[in-house]
């Protein structure tokens, strides 16, 4: 489901696509609530379609929501439109980060073994 800049997804106005994949669409959106910028993931309608599936979902979005690390985005919210469910989140991790090419290859090596690290610590994964 593609959806075009002002569309609304409760309080949240579209802004522009981020990047697309097999697990949905990612959005730049607007909090017109708090009037900040968030990135809106819109997951495929097939999770609507599968109640399993989508109590999951709801079940795996309340965990990371209760997580709070500087390597984990915040969960703000969980909604759905048009039947396919979406997340709400802080705009950060890869869309925040500098482009790649200007950072050097030692950092990048240690910042992304610091994330390994982390995300291994809160998973439980040795």
């Amino acid at each position: 489901m593609t959806l075009t800049p002002d569309t609304k997804l409760g309080p949240y106005e579209i802004v522009a696509l981020i990047g697309a994949g097999g697990m949905g669409e990612v959005y730049r959106a607007r909090d017109a609530r708090l009037g900040r910028d968030v990135a809106v993931k819109v997951l495929p309608t097939s999770f609507a379609a599968d109640p399993e599936r989508l109590r999951r979902f709801e079940q795996e979005a309340r965990a990371v929501a209760a997580l709070s690390h500087p390597n984990i985005l915040a969960l703000h919210d969980i909604g759905q439109h048009d039947r396919a469910p979406f997340l709400v989140s802080d705009i950060g991790g890869v869309f925040a980060d500098p482009p790649l090419v200007t950072r050097d290859g030692a950092s990048f090596a240690f910042d992304y073994r610091l994330r390994l690290s982390d995300l291994y610590t809160v998973t439980g994964i040795q």
